[in-house]
């Protein structure tokens, strides 16, 4: 289900009261950790986080005209969504979040490759989220990026 909004505001306007109030939560605490460097915009339908062109002019594999994403938000029909793509690309950081988790969560994580999703918005762990976001600087992920996910 993706968003048609062309900004961040027109995305958190469309949602009903109860999202609206989880999603901003969620882009506070991201807004607040994320280390220098990132840009918020929207893309694929969903809020995102990414290197803009002027640090990474090569921009995202799959779309190069797209900056090169790093998280994203998302509302969707049955839960809220975090995307983050550092999990899905450095072992050390999932593991370090899924034991992170544990300790923090009495729910059990609901997980893709780099989606976590959450079915209620009290479940979500706002400051978890905020850590997560603080951990990988610009530069590592573009490091990580070339590294493991970028097509030779």
């Amino acid at each position: 289900m993706q968003s048609k909004a062309a900004t961040v505001k027109e995305y958190l306007d469309s949602l009903p009261e109860d999202r609206k109030k989880a999603m901003t939560e969620l882009r506070n605490v991201i807004k607040k950790n994320l280390p220098k460097g990132f840009s918020e915009g929207m893309g694929y339908g969903m809020m995102g986080y990414a290197v803009p062109h002027s640090i990474y002019p090569a921009g995202y594999h799959c779309d190069p005209k797209q900056p090169l994403p790093f998280m994203g938000l998302a509302s969707q029909k049955n839960f809220i969504v975090v995307y983050s793509m550092g999990l899905y690309s450095d072992p050390k950081l999932l593991k370090w979040f899924t034991a992170e988790f544990q300790k923090q969560s009495k729910k059990k994580i609901d997980m893709g490759k780099s989606c976590l999703r959450f079915k209620k918005p009290e479940e979500i762990p706002y400051k978890l989220i905020g850590e997560l976001a603080s951990k990988i600087t610009v530069e590592e992920w573009i490091k990580t990026y070339e590294k493991n996910i970028k097509r030779k």
